[in-house]
């Protein structure tokens, strides 16, 4: 059962997120987005109690690389050298700010490398497409976990977040 709910969460969320992102920034520009919340939602949906899945660590690690590459991309003019130092510092700014999120190292690197579409918002690129789809994962991930006492998202929210009990996807506390 908890596969079928992870599976069906992933297809939902991920849905939302494209339409969204191709309406913002066309098919070309929305490739690298779509691939960084796709990783986001496997995280939210096959691990939706682990510490890199709580919305803190989803928000925090997306908007802080977004920021990070859009200042990257504007200011450094090589892309060479631009879109590694967007995630060396996205990575550095995150356990900084205690919200690791892998997926937010290829959204400082979208970015960089996004194309024309993503460069022309500039900062706002960090607002929409990146947070309008931040906001819609993470809603998609309550919801559709809320049914499951054993899913309950976030964390502080399910059973095992106050106990510290072990459940199917939250096998270490």
């Amino acid at each position: 059962m908890d596969k079928w709910v992870s599976s069906a969460g992933g297809f939902f969320a991920l849905f939302i997120v494209m339409y969204v992102s191709w309406n913002q920034l066309g098919l070309d520009g929305a490739k690298g987005l779509v691939a960084s919340m796709g990783a986001t939602a496997v995280l939210l949906f096959a691990v939706p109690h682990g510490p890199l899945s709580q919305p803190w660590a989803v928000t925090g690690g997306h908007l802080v690389s977004a920021v990070i590459g859009v200042a990257c991309a504007r200011y450094i003019p090589d892309p060479l050298l631009a879109a590694p130092l967007a995630v060396g510092i996205s990575i550095g700014s995150m356990h900084y700010l205690n919200c690791i999120h892998p997926p937010g190292g290829a959204t400082a690197l979208t970015a960089v490398v996004g194309g024309e579409t993503v460069h022309q918002l500039g900062f706002q690129f960090a607002l929409t497409p990146v947070m309008v789809n931040i906001a819609a994962i993470l809603l998609v991930a309550t919801i559709f976990n809320f049914p499951f006492a054993w899913r309950r998202y976030p964390l502080a929210w399910s059973q095992a977040g106050r106990t510290g009990k072990t459940t199917p996807t939250n096998k270490t506390t």
